[in-house]
C-alpha cells in the first residue's frame, strides 16, 4: 500500500517498500494472531490485517498521538481486526491470547524482556525485528547468538527519485535491517542460555 494512503502524523512510519518484505517475512495465515510492537501509524497492522480472514492484530503503542492515528488508519482501512493496545511492552501483553506472529517496530529499549516473553508464550512464534540504529541491531544480534537462534538478516537500502528541474535525483531513505526467524519448524527456545 502506498504511504500516501494512511493518516500520517509526526509519528514514525514504516515505509511502503520496507513494510512490503517485512509482512511478507511474517509469513501470515489466514488465523494468524499478530503482535505489532510499536506500531506507529499502524501502517504494518493495517497491512498485515488483509491476511487475516479469521486472526487478529493487536497493535502495541505507549504513545497518545500514536495511538489516534493507529485507530484512524483501523477506521479508514475497515481493519476490525485490529485491537490497539495502549502500553509498553511486555507489560501490555499481560493478557493476550498467545501471538502466532510477532513485529517489532520498537520496544523502548526493552527488546530482551519482549523477546524471552513472546518465546516462552510461544516457542515457535514468527518473529520479524525493523532496525535503524546500529546499538539496536546490535543487540538483538548479541541476543540471537544467546539463545543459539539462526536468523535471517536482511539489509534494504530504498532511493526515491525527487525532482530538481526538468531532472530526477535519487534520494537514499535510512538503511534498515530486517531480522526474521522462527514459526512452524523452528527452534524451541530455551530461556537463559
Amino acid at each position: 500500500m502506498r504511504d500516501e494512503l494512511f493518516v500520517r502524523g509526526e509519528v514514525p512510519m514504516t515505509k511502503s517498500e520496507v513494510r512490503a518484505v517485512c509482512v511478507s517475512k511474517l509469513e501470515l495465515g489466514p488465523d494468524s494472531i499478530l503482535y505489532d510492537i510499536g506500531a506507529g501509524t499502524g501502517s504494518v497492522s493495517v497491512e498485515a490485517s488483509g491476511y487475516l480472514t479469521n486472526g487478529k492484530v493487536y497493535a502495541v503503542e505507549k504513545k497518545p498521538e500514536a495511538q489516534v492515528l493507529i485507530e484512524a488508519n483501523k477506521e479508514k482501512f475497515s481493519a476490525d481486526c485490529i485491537t490497539v493496545i495502549k502500553g509498553t511492552a511486555p507489560e501490555a501483553l499481560s493478557g493476550l491470547e498467545t501471538a502466532t506472529h510477532v513485529f517489532l517496530g520498537g520496544t523502548s529499549g526493552n527488546l530482551e524482556e519482549v523477546l524471552d516473553l513472546v518465546l516462552r508464550m510461544n516457542p515457535k512464534v514468527r518473529v520479524v525485528a525493523n532496525f535503524i540504529a546500529l546499538e539496536s541491531l546490535s543487540e538483538m544480534l548479541l541476543w540471537l547468538k544467546k539463545h543459539s537462534i539462526e536468523a535471517e538478516i536482511v539489509q534494504m537500502q530504498v532511493s526515491r527519485a525527487k525532482t530538481a528541474g526538468s531532472y530526477h535525483m535519487m534520494m537514499g531513505q535510512n538503511p534498515v535491517y530486517i531480522i526474521s526467524f522462527g514459526g512452524e519448524g523452528g527452534m524451541p527456545f530455551e530461556s537463559g542460555k
